[in-house]
């Protein structure tokens, strides 16, 4: 069996890494498996790049051009959609002809269209789709927040400056909807069980097969360091440490602002003393000035790639918050659990598959910074064995378990187009 993986980008951003790991957890478990990217970042002879560096950058901005030009030229919300009105033809390259499977995943930003898609679709192979947030359950959006028009046919999109009825995302809904049209073929896979139930509502996707698979994590890569070493390393002194980590911490979807006002809670209530705690921060960050409102101090990391560096990270903390509005898995959970390190969350999306509340994890009242703060307070106290979340870890997300249940849906996709 030869699958491809067809992702943006081959490590930045959480399905990237999602995409990365399970490629190499599939060959692992003796499955031929590639990727195919828009952004090759390594020198791996399993990861191929498709489309030129200056085709591929046109239709980047094209696509966000469109974007913009139909918002009434503002920035505004300008990441939170996706059209792909445009993209690389991957079905000509040698990958897409020589696989058995093809793996989507993650394909914005004009990396892949809509029509190539249909291309993908109309090829005959089996197509298994994995979410990584709401892009293929809505027109446009990558998260709806408390939309609920993607269950009829969008448009008035709450996105886009002076919405109706036949706007952007109105259009975009109907060249998606003549896409799926024919799909015998396709498979589609929720990393969680929020997303599984939220696509099901959905107009477009609902009629689909869904299946819910969640993200793999390489336990070889992430290690568990001893956390008075972990902290020596770090030069940490303090005794409470908290962790957050997001690809953009300054994304308002991951909500630091909570975390912020958390932390000033768990101060003024005189639960902590703030120079008793120490925030470890790590992803992108593009507003520096946020730094200057977190009360407790702090070690800002900057963006970590390492496996090493942010096992080092979670061993340190013994709490590691992700206090995003809406989480469809929550990838950094299972990072820190592996390490050792308790999570605190909002419940209400993704990272209710993963913590059992006051079990492994702590799950806050959704978007409730009070309940944030408790979450914090019993993390920083609890007294839960390194070792069983790590266990936790390994027993429902380690490369083997995860990879033998997408064997598992090849083959059955691929047995029921030979019967078909």
């Amino acid at each position: 069996m030869k699958v491809l993986i067809v992702n943006t980008s081959e490590r930045t951003g959480g399905a990237a890494v999602a995409a990365n790991r399970l490629m190499e957890a599939l060959i692992n478990n003796g499955v031929k498996a590639k990727m195919l990217v828009r952004d090759k970042q390594s020198s791996s002879l399993c990861v191929s790049s498709a489309g030129s560096a200056l085709c591929n950058k046109w239709n980047f901005v094209w696509e966000r051009f469109v974007i913009w030009m139909n918002n009434r030229f503002s920035k505004d919300n300008l990441w939170k959609v996706s059209i792909a009105n445009t993209g690389v033809d991957i079905t000509k390259t040698q990958e897409f002809k020589e696989a058995d499977v093809i793996h989507l995943h993650w394909i914005n930003q004009g990396f892949i269209s809509i029509k190539t898609i249909q291309k993908i679709l109309a090829s005959g192979k089996p197509v298994v789709w994995t979410m990584h947030d709401m892009w293929e359950a809505t027109a446009i959006c990558h998260h709806s927040y408390e939309c609920e028009r993607f269950s009829d046919e969008c448009g008035s999109c709450q996105f886009l400056h002076s919405p109706s009825a036949n706007d952007l995302s109105h259009r975009v809904f109907l060249r998606k909807q003549k896409m799926l049209a024919n799909a015998n073929n396709l498979h589609f896979v929720a990393v969680s069980e929020w997303l599984a139930s939220r696509s099901r509502q959905s107009s477009l996707i609902g009629s689909f097969p869904i299946s819910v698979i969640p993200n793999s994590i390489s336990l070889s890569q992430f290690k568990m360091v001893d956390r008075i070493d972990a902290r020596t390393t770090l030069d940490i002194t303090q005794p409470y440490v908290i962790s957050f980590g997001a690809a953009r911490i300054d994304d308002s979807i991951k909500g630091f602002s909570y975390l912020i006002e958390a932390l000033k809670k768990l101060i003024a209530d005189g639960k902590f003393e703030a120079s008793d705690m120490c925030l470890l921060l790590f992803g992108g960050l593009r507003q520096l000035e946020i730094l200057n409102e977190i009360p407790i101090p702090y070690k800002y990391m900057g963006y970590i790639d390492d496996e090493d560096q942010q096992s080092l990270v979670y061993s340190a903390s013994n709490v590691t918050v992700s206090s995003s509005l809406y989480e469809t898995f929550g990838q950094t959970l299972i990072e820190a659990m592996a390490c050792g390190s308790l999570p605190v969350s909002f419940t209400g999306s993704g990272q209710t598959d993963i913590i059992d509340h006051l079990s492994n994890g702590y799950l806050a009242e959704r978007l409730s910074s009070d309940s944030l703060a408790d979450g914090i307070a019993w993390g920083l106290k609890a007294n839960i064995p390194a070792i069983q979340l790590r266990r936790s870890v390994s027993r429902r997300y380690s490369e083997s378990v995860i990879a033998n249940k997408y064997v598992q849906l090849y083959n059955s996709i691929i047995h029921n187009g030979e019967e078909s």
